[in-house]
Formats: structure tokens, sequence, C-alpha cells
């Protein structure tokens, strides 16, 4: 009796650790007119058949339901034509700076343990400021800086440069080289997209917690959440799932493996600016969650305030159009498209073809994933991402 008690105990237990994808609603019930959201489709299935994406997954949130989930086309084009599934796993890229580091970081913040004025040098020995030629004085580089890409640093790195001036590629040297490197401009002075600024973030991280970006990420945001097919460098166990990107020199493609460099070869995998994989599902509990500030089912990775903090450009940088890790306004942000709440949405894009917007004010968002860079890096998804967001925002009609 007793045994037959335990085994049940610890069934509730795993039942209740699962996964557990959103609940689904009709789009009419949503309050979408499913004619108008054919269009979405309609501008999709264009899309692959110029030749800019082999296949696309296509998921619209309202409130705490998935209202809309759909696959196109094929997640692999090469060696082998496989179609595209609703399930499939996705190399996020740089959306991996918003639902990794970002919701990782804030957690930092809520708990008291980093302020967003703290200068970096704080937490990374070495770690220069912006020198003013005029003045001769050093201006200190903060945390907000990073996550609003207003610090200074390069957009990027040369991985071959770095690799024959210091050699063996490693996470080490990758972040003595973003301590040194030259500044570009004064601090929040202007807003300069940049990788760099997101592998610091991964380092802060790193030495206040004592654990790595992907173990932490793992433990306190997406387990919370019961995601299963959410991770930094997949088991290989997965790879049946993921879509492939970049085919190489060899004749291999990437699978399974970071499509960035810096992500790929410095930081093995583990790295704040690339490096998540996921699938829509999965991206969809996430975004349930921050539209419901910070939780989603009874499991919480943020406080209300907090998430209304993340989204909202800061005081003093609304010329600049990002929020906390997020973008909002900013020129890069086309993939908002043009009927949703401008200003108030927020979202991320990936450079493989990934992104995700999320109007907080209608509760509705709209995650897009492609593997454009499948099998050469040629597809363009820019246009498709706002032709899609307009389809969605002009189907909401209650």
């Amino acid at each position: 009796m007793k045994r037959s008690l335990l085994l049940a105990l610890v069934l509730i237990i795993s039942l209740g650790t699962m996964a557990q994808p959103l609940a689904r609603i009709s789009p009419e019930k949503a309050g979408f007119d499913v004619t108008r959201l054919q269009n979405a489709d309609r501008i999709i299935n264009e899309s692959i058949s110029k030749g800019e994406i082999p296949g696309a997954v296509l998921a619209i949130v309202k409130n705490d339901r998935m209202a809309y989930i759909k696959a196109y086309g094929n997640k692999s084009v090469y060696p082998s034509v496989e179609k595209m599934e609703t399930t499939t796993i996705f190399d996020l890229a740089s959306v991996s700076k918003s639902l990794g580091t970002t919701l990782s970081f804030m957690q930092l913040i809520e708990q008291g343990r980093i302020r967003l004025t703290d200068n970096v040098s704080m937490y990374i020995n070495g770690f220069q400021g912006y020198l003013d030629t005029l003045t001769g004085k050093a201006i200190d580089i903060r945390i907000i800086d990073l996550l609003t890409h207003s610090s200074g640093l390069p957009p990027y790195a040369n991985v071959d440069e770095l690799t024959k001036k210091f050699g063996t590629p490693s996470p080490e040297i990758l972040m003595n080289y973003i301590a040194t490197c030259k500044r570009d401009f004064k601090p929040t002075t202007q807003f300069q997209y940049s990788c760099l600024n997101f592998i610091t973030l991964q380092n802060v991280l790193q030495n206040v917690t004592g654990m790595k970006l992907c173990d932490y990420a793992q433990k306190n945001v997406f387990d919370v959440l019961g995601l299963k097919h959410t991770f930094y460098i997949p088991d290989e166990s997965f790879y049946p799932m993921i879509a492939p990107t970049e085919k190489q020199k060899d004749g291999s493609v990437l699978l399974g493996k970071v499509h960035d460099p810096l992500a790929r070869i410095f930081n093995m995998g583990n790295s704040g600016n690339a490096g998540l994989f996921s699938n829509a599902e999965d991206m969809a509990v996430i975004a349930a969650a921050l539209m419901n500030g910070g939780e989603y089912n009874g499991r919480r990775i943020l406080g209300k305030l907090t998430v209304e903090t993340m989204r909202t450009v800061p005081a003093g940088f609304e010329s600049l159009g990002r929020s906390l890790g997020w973008d909002n306004y900013s020129p890069y942000a086309s993939n908002n498209g043009n009927l949703f709440h401008q200003g108030k949405i927020f979202g991320h894009t990936g450079y493989t073809g990934t992104s995700i917007i999320i109007d907080p004010v209608e509760k509705v968002a709209v995650i897009l994933l492609t593997n454009r860079v499948h099998p050469e890096d040629k597809g363009s998804v820019v246009r498709l991402r706002a032709l899609v967001a307009n389809a969605v925002a002009g189907s909401v009609v209650k």
C-alpha cells in the first residue's frame, strides 16, 4: 500500500514537471478573422516559392492560449528534403539575447544582486570604459548601456583575426579582447547593435552566479516553465528535430551547432549573443508568461514590475528605441510591422531567420521561425517578418 502511494506521488511530481504547451483556442474565439489570417499563410508560401526560405513555422499567441500554429515548406533541402513540422527546433541566433541572456539577467536585478547603473568593471576585472579625448577622462560603461546597445562596444569581432592574434579560441580570450578593445563612442550617446554587449553580460552573470549562462538559464528559466525543447548545446538525441542551417565548405551542414561564429568557435555554444535552440511551442509559453506579468500556469520566472521595466524603453534612452534586452522601435525593429501598438510592442530577431514580437496591449505574440541561412546564407526575411506581422495584426477584429 505504501509503495503504491509512493509511486503515485512520484507520478504526480513528474507530471508536474513535464512540459505543458499552451492550451489551444480557435482563432475565431481568440478574436481573429480566419479569412484575414490566411494572408499570413499566403505571404509565407510566396516567400518559400521565391527561394527566400526553405520553410517556416508561425505561431500566434493570444493571452495564454495558442490561437494559431502552422508549419510551411521544408526544414531541410540539403542533403535531403525533410518536411517542416510545428515541433521543429530552430537555432534562435540573436533571439537568444532576449529569451536566454536577458530573462536570466533580469532575475539577478530583481534579486538585488546587480543594479542597472552598476559599472561593468565591478564584475569584470580590467574592463575598460570610454576615454573621452576632449577631457582625457575615462567614462564607465554600465550594465544598462550593454542591455540597450548604447555602450560603444564594436558590433562584432572577426574570428579569424582573433585566432591569428591570440591563438586557440577560448571564452577567456574573447572576454579579454572585449574588455580592452576600442570603444566606438561615448556610452548612452548612440545606438549600435553589438553581440559583444551580450557576451559581456554573459560573463557578468557567470561571475556573479558562479554558473555558466547555459546552466543558469536552463535551471532558472526554461525548467521552471517546464520547457523540454529549449536549451543551449542540444543533446544529439534532439538532432532529428532540429532545422539545419548553413552548408559548410566540407559539404556538411550545421546541425545542432550554433551558427554564429563567436558563439560556436570561441564560446563553444554557451554564449550571451547566440546559442539558444527552441521551437514555436516553447517560445509561445515564454511569450504567454511575459504577457502575464512573468508567470504562466503557476510557474513564475520574473516579477510583474520586472517585466514592465524590461519591456519599457528607459528614461533618457527614448531616441535609441531599445528596452532592456529587447527592441521596441530601433532601426532593427522592422519585424514589428505597422499595425500593432507602436512604442509598446517589443521583440527581437535572429540572424538565422527567427523572430518574436509581443504586443502587451493587445496581448498578442507573433513567433515566426525560419532557417533562411539553409542551405546557403542568401535568403532575406526582413520584409517577410513585417508583412506577416501586418497580416496577423490586420486579422484582429475583437
